[in-house]
């Protein structure tokens, strides 16, 4: 029985392999394994004599720091944005003054924003009173009454 011949295009081929999952499947994972493929690929266009063991070493060895060398020098690296409030709903209202929808008793009411009704924690208030979002916690918001 032959044994299994590796050529260096080989590995290339899987590279491209993993970068078309990277491209399906996000998470930058499988991008450091299809680099280290195109490495390994490298090193053995350069030294054809690799053995598949060694090839399977390096290939292994390369994506096991690259990856971890990715998680932790650039996995905590978070960019600067003009609306760090976007994808939290809940603490673009901090801050604003709404008028109660329904009247807080026992320390619970609602307000309406915009087309939504909220539930608002805070000092009992006749309906109608004009309360300022202090805080929000998930679905719910702190309000103290206004003037």
């Amino acid at each position: 029985m032959d044994a299994l011949v590796v050529v260096f295009w080989y590995w290339w081929v899987l590279a491209v392999a993993l970068l078309v999952v990277e491209l399906l499947v996000p998470g930058f994972f499988f991008l450091w394994m299809s680099a280290s493929a195109l490495l390994t690929g490298l090193l053995l266009w350069l030294i054809p004599a690799l053995s598949m063991d060694m090839q399977i070493f390096i290939f292994s060895s390369f994506s096991i720091i690259a990856i971890v060398a990715w998680k932790k020098f650039f996995k905590n690296v978070s960019s600067a944005t003009d609306q760090p409030l976007l994808n939290k709903r809940g603490q673009q209202y901090v801050g604003r003054v709404f008028n109660l929808y329904e009247a807080i008793e026992n320390g619970q009411g609602k307000i309406k924003v915009d087309d939504t009704l909220w539930k608002v924690h805070g000092e009992d208030c006749p309906l109608g009173s004009k309360v300022k979002v202090v805080a929000s916690r998930g679905t719910v918001f702190d309000v103290e009454k206004v003037g």
